[in-house]
């Protein structure tokens, strides 16, 4: 029998089962566990899969899987959920959207892991949304904040974390419009859907003035370099950047803006601020005064020096995860998002089931996780696919982040 596809659906199905004295279906044959009903999970194990770059243009991403390893490790160590060990299962993808999908049909079909967890990439998730929600398996915390994930009622299997790119984009947007009106904005996207939700947010901003205000330039995943792309921004007399780009060639982008002798006012995608992976590289002094947002901790900034939420990870760090570089924020976000789904897990009270995982992931209301702003709550609903909707902006010294201003709701942008 097909699986239903909406995890609501799947609990009445649930139910009605119950209730028409099929529970036999439901009772573990003599000698298995009732835990055996759902793949991946037994008596003593939970099966969690996952895919992400080790390798390719994305690979400075694959630091944040490492650390997840090193997470449940220390689960594991500590006992466990719910007496059951989690064995993590994560494959490299190398970013390209055709292996993630034959990683994730491995996971799903000869490994029988119960459920994928922050697998990465707007373009591998796009890639897999449709067998994973055919499957009715959950998809937990993606790594990418395309807006599109929002869409409860299209993929309800899949839940994002991370604030989405284009309610970044319209908080930068009026950030600009608020301080520079008469800005002429030149902004450099990744042509999927990633680098395209940040087009959109400035869009729903600046309106019918947007063809006019703005100058785009898009490159492909594949490019070795964006150096033309600038090279026309520039010459475009584009006196603000947009730059909506990943790692690798964030890092390009801050090196050759500098280089090139240009001074835009310069504006960061938040996918890309991590101190370790892309500011410190491309050359610290290179991208004083950009500006991002954040709704995370980031480790070099001083004012969490004494803060216990990141006293925490750091002694995580540095028994589970020594070799990992402590100034890398992906590591901080590891850490952060398998919080989360700890708290999903013990909110499941021992019943791993894919429709309890789901239900549970749909009913969060976390208000203690060590890793994000001060006064941020990761929360969601059965029609509420945003768990964080708050973001704060903050600039580059040219060692360190600066927060400035307050909180942003995202949904007030």
């Amino acid at each position: 029998m097909t699986q239903p596809t909406d995890p609501a659906a799947a609990l009445r199905l649930a139910r009605r089962t119950v209730l028409l004295g099929t529970a036999a279906a439901l009772v573990p044959r003599r000698g298995h566990s009732a835990a055996a009903v759902t793949p991946g999970v037994t008596d003593t194990e939970i099966k969690i899969g996952n895919t992400y770059p080790y390798s390719g243009p994305a690979s400075a991403y694959a630091t944040i899987a490492r650390t997840e390893a090193a997470y449940f490790r220390m689960v594991n160590d500590q006992g466990g959920i719910a007496g059951r060990r989690i064995n993590f299962i994560t494959y490299d993808d190398a970013y390209s959207p055709p292996k993630t999908v034959e990683m994730v049909r491995r996971l799903v079909e000869q490994d029988e892991v119960a459920m994928m967890f922050n697998p990465l990439g707007t373009a591998p998730n796009t890639a897999i949304v449709k067998y994973l929600n055919q499957k009715g398996v959950p998809s937990l915390f993606i790594s990418t904040g395309a807006d599109k994930w929002a869409d409860y009622k299209e993929h309800p299997w899949t839940l994002m974390w991370a604030p989405s790119y284009r309610v970044e984009a319209r908080i930068y947007a009026k950030y600009l419009a608020r301080t520079q009106p008469s800005a002429k904005i030149g902004l450099i996207y990744q042509n999927d859907d990633f680098g395209k939700d940040y087009v959109n947010g400035f869009r729903d901003v600046l309106g019918d003035g947007f063809d006019r205000q703005v100058t785009i330039a898009s490159y492909e995943v594949t490019d070795a370099t964006v150096d033309s792309q600038l090279i026309s921004l520039r010459s475009a007399g584009c006196d603000t950047l947009m730059t909506a780009c990943t790692p690798k060639f964030a890092a390009q982008t801050i090196r050759r803006v500098y280089d090139m002798g240009w001074k835009p006012f310069h504006v960061l995608s938040n996918v890309s601020l991590s101190p370790g992976s892309v500011m410190l590289p491309a050359g610290g002094e290179k991208g004083i005064g950009i500006i991002t947002s954040a709704y995370l901790k980031d480790p070099t900034d001083p004012r969490w020096d004494n803060d216990a939420g990141m006293n925490e990870w750091r002694a995580f760090m540095k028994r589970w995860a020594p070799e990992a570089d402590l100034l890398d924020t992906g590591n901080a976000f590891a850490y952060g998002i398998c919080h989360t789904l700890m708290t999903v897990l013990r909110q499941c009270n021992g019943d791993f089931s894919r429709e309890t995982v789901m239900r549970q992931a749909l009913s969060l209301n976390e208000t203690d996780n060590p890793i994000v702003l001060p006064g941020m709550r990761i929360a969601t609903s059965p029609t509420m696919y945003r768990p964080m909707r708050q973001l704060q902006l903050m600039r580059w010294t040219g060692k360190n982040w600066d927060l400035f201003g307050e909180l942003i709701e995202g949904a007030g942008a």
